[in-house]
């Protein structure tokens, strides 16, 4: 039987895994295993950084179901790419990690980028192992995957010697592995669903509240005839939105603050409490709210705040519930008082969003912007958001109107995610017979993350559409007169404000240094025209540079935490 190598051995494995989509930075010793993936049929992208690599792999988790594999070289390239690994399992998002370390027989002797690879990565993973010989890789690839999707997703890594990527072995030597089956579903404990249907029952406000975990659970269809059956008001989290559409009569977004103080059983499914939700506790919440929890990771359970804990799959458990819930014939009146607050806040806080979005002075503030490119955004198309108020104030603005179409900063507050998951979505998109339109807004910050990405989306030819909302700063900036006077006073390392960034800098030539659109945008009217013109546009990326006053920000909050 003829001999295969080690980079053969992981592209294959992966390869039966299912594991469709590879994005890294090659280098020695990995540049084999890049091209063997390719051979294998997995898509690979090149991407500019290690830490946008695997931002993107983990976007296609969530996205797919099925984790993306991020491929580095050792050492240094590893250690970009932790920042990722964290992000990964905080959001609770599936990726594989696959490094390149030093030869086995130069261990210890200060090998070309040596470092503890293993021994690291277990400190940002839910896996981390090296496999001890070319046979024993399809299995230590299939533990890898299975790990990362089983009980709560996250990050793995599988550390690869140098030495190993072309070594050869008879292919009869190798033992062959099935691809892992899908994750076992879990039923909840039957007097939990009745304790947790009779508190909503006698909840006078009650609220639902949808996480990210319900849509990374596949369960929009059940939760949304769940809503409708029950009556509930929902309120998604950032990246719940979607799971029911944002204009659904029952979500109270709009809302927020007033659902989440006045509600005295909330129903939590596929959400934490923690900074997101204010943790559940005060003077947030309802000292004596009663919190139900659906999650499939038990140590999340009464986390903060003691809960009725639903544990096992969301989409079993809803099923549960919605079983009940016809059997007792009951649904929550929409004729209650409790919806009247509701809907009361909704309209005084949408006037509110409307005078500030119809304001017609220049520049433009960040209510007028996302009320324009709302009027734009196709129905489907996937909004990925990241910067402090673009983040934030496009949460409440830009609807979401599907399921895993809106993805952000998430649990870990991450900055520099955005051009990442604007790739990852972009390579999932052009697989379609029917691609939809990827739309990344981003704060000129949070583009600095991770510029140098717009040019791996013109070597791909993705079709993103990235508006860069740019106000001269982190949080807020200076206008050119202003930075032009304080330049004149001295060193400017010693007297600009640590928040401020180059005024009126042009983002938008960074796009078109590389073949890609770029539109610099001062007016409503001009912003109409780029963002028609950009969503016409399949063959190539587009960036709007939009410059805003650097003095714009939020409408006055309650809280200033998501």
């Amino acid at each position: 039987m003829a001999e295969v190598t080690g980079a053969e051995l992981i592209a294959e494995a992966l390869k039966t895994q299912k594991v469709e989509y590879m994005f890294g930075i090659v280098g020695v010793p990995i540049i084999e295993v890049a091209m063997a993936a390719q051979a294998a049929g997995i898509k690979y992208v090149g991407m500019r950084n290690e830490q946008a690599a695997c931002y993107a792999a983990s976007a296609i988790g969530y996205l797919t179901g099925r984790p993306g594999a991020c491929l580095v070289v050792s050492g240094p390239g590893l250690i970009h790419a932790l920042g990722g690994m964290a992000n990964a399992n905080v959001n609770c998002w599936p990726v594989v990690v696959i490094g390149g370390s030093s030869d086995r027989n130069q261990e210890t002797t200060g090998a070309f980028q040596e470092f503890p690879q293993v021994e690291a990565c277990r400190l940002y993973s839910k896996f981390s192992a090296r496999p001890s010989s070319l046979e024993a890789i399809p299995s230590v690839i299939e533990k890898a995957v299975r790990t990362s999707i089983y009980g709560r997703p996250g990050a793995c890594y599988v550390d690869i010697a140098g030495d190993m990527v072309n070594a050869k072995v008879n292919r009869s030597k190798v033992k062959g592995v099935s691809c892992c089956p899908p994750p076992p579903v879990s039923l909840a404990d039957h007097s939990a669903v009745t304790e947790a249907i009779c508190a909503l029952k006698a909840a006078k406000t009650p609220l639902v509240i949808i996480g990210k975990g319900a849509a990374y659970g596949r369960a929009e269809a059940l939760l949304r005839q769940f809503v409708e059956i029950s009556g509930l008001p929902f309120l998604p989290t950032p990246m719940g939105k979607g799971v029911i559409p944002d204009d659904h009569p029952n979500c109270v977004a709009a809302a927020r603050s007033r659902a989440l103080l006045q509600a005295d059983v909330v129903l939590l499914f596929g959400a934490r409490l923690n900074w997101i939700l204010h943790f559940g506790l005060p003077p947030r919440f309802n000292p004596n709210v009663k919190i139900i929890q659906v999650d499939l990771c038990a140590e999340e359970m009464s986390n903060n705040v003691k809960s009725v804990a639903l544990l096992g799959d969301i989409g079993a458990i809803v099923t549960q519930l919605l079983t009940c819930v016809r059997e007792h014939g009951w649904k929550y009146p929409s004729n209650t008082e409790w919806w009247g607050s509701l809907k009361e806040k909704i309209a005084a806080n949408a006037e509110i969003s409307k005078g500030l979005a119809l304001n017609t002075t220049l520049p433009m503030n960040y209510y007028t912007v996302f009320h324009h490119i709302s009027q734009q955004l196709p129905h489907d198309c996937i909004i990925v958001s990241e910067g402090a108020n673009t983040m934030d104030i496009g949460r409440t603005m830009l609807n979401n109107y599907l399921p895993r179409h809106r993805l952000d900063a998430g649990t870990f507050g991450t900055m520099g995610v955005g051009l990442g998951f604007a790739i990852a979505a972009a390579a999932v998109e052009k697989s379609r017979d029917k691609s939809r339109r990827v739309v990344c807004v981003e704060g000129d910050s949070a583009f600095g993350f991770s510029g140098m990405e717009v040019e791996t989306m013109c070597r791909y030819n993705l079709p993103v559409v990235i508006i860069v909302v740019n106000n001269n700063g982190i949080y807020s900036g200076l206008d050119p007169e202003a930075w032009k006077e304080m330049a004149k006073m001295g060193d400017l390392t010693s007297i600009a404000p640590p928040v401020s960034l180059l005024p009126e800098a042009r983002y938008d030539q960074v796009m078109t240094a590389f073949g890609g659109q770029g539109f610099l945008v001062r007016t409503a009217e001009e912003l109409k025209s780029a963002l028609e013109l950009s969503l016409s546009d399949w063959d190539r990326p587009s960036l709007l540079n939009v410059l805003i006053d650097p003095s714009s920000d939020r409408k006055q909050q309650v809280s200033t935490a998501l």
